[in-house]
């Protein structure tokens, strides 16, 4: 099973982190052990002073796929979820300074939780979801907030893109990227992640309090 995470695949979060709009997606793993278990609190690691929260769609893929077309792309998931996918910001941007990879910031256990996983209509993409909304509170206070429609590679280009590269397996997981808004938690903070469809009702919820 991969993780297999888009950075950058929001506008205003490319800016808000002084990065250029990427021209093709920008891709990074995380080790299986990123996923947070049930029941498990969500600890701030030792080795950060820095953590950062990014709420995400996240595609669960169920079939065996390579060089998959973006008009067949529906066909290769049939549930959605929501994640988090928390980064040690202070290490991420030493990596950068230094020209390595992210995956120190981005792989420690627990820093992938995920909400449960609910089916999606057999016909529909992500991209029949564009009014769907991605939400992050902390606290009470909403501090993402972001309509899927502002991808800039939407799930089928996605697929597209990362089965060019990888063979695609069953379990593997997308995280599509975060929108704009993304800042520190500590310790004591109650998070609230959230998908709201296009009536505002919430079909994904995800809680975490950080430790």
């Amino acid at each position: 099973m991969k993780i297999i995470c888009i950075g950058r695949n929001y506008a205003k979060h490319a800016e808000e982190l002084n990065n250029p709009i990427p021209e093709e997606p920008v891709v990074f793993l995380k080790p299986e052990t990123a996923l947070l278990l049930k029941k498990h609190p969500f600890f701030i690691p030792e080795h950060s002073n820095e953590v950062h929260h990014e709420v995400e769609l996240v595609i669960k893929i169920n079939r065996l796929g390579k060089h998959i077309e973006p008009r067949f792309a529906h066909k290769y998931y049939t549930e959605v979820g929501l994640g988090i996918d928390f980064t040690a910001r202070d290490l991420q941007a030493k990596a950068k300074q230094a020209g390595k990879p992210w995956t120190l910031a981005k792989g420690f256990d627990g820093f992938a939780p995920l909400s449960p996983f609910s089916a999606k209509p057999p016909a529909l993409s992500v991209e029949d979801m564009a009014d769907y909304q991605l939400q992050f509170q902390v606290n009470g206070g909403t501090r993402q907030s972001e309509k899927l429609s502002q991808m800039l590679f939407n799930a089928s280009e996605l697929i597209q893109y990362l089965s060019s590269v990888f063979t695609l397996q069953p379990g593997d997981l997308i995280f599509t990227g975060t929108p704009s808004g993304v800042s520190q938690v500590v310790p004591g903070d109650r998070c609230l992640a959230e998908l709201k469809d296009s009536d505002g009702s919430t079909t994904h919820r995800l809680e975490i309090v950080i430790e």
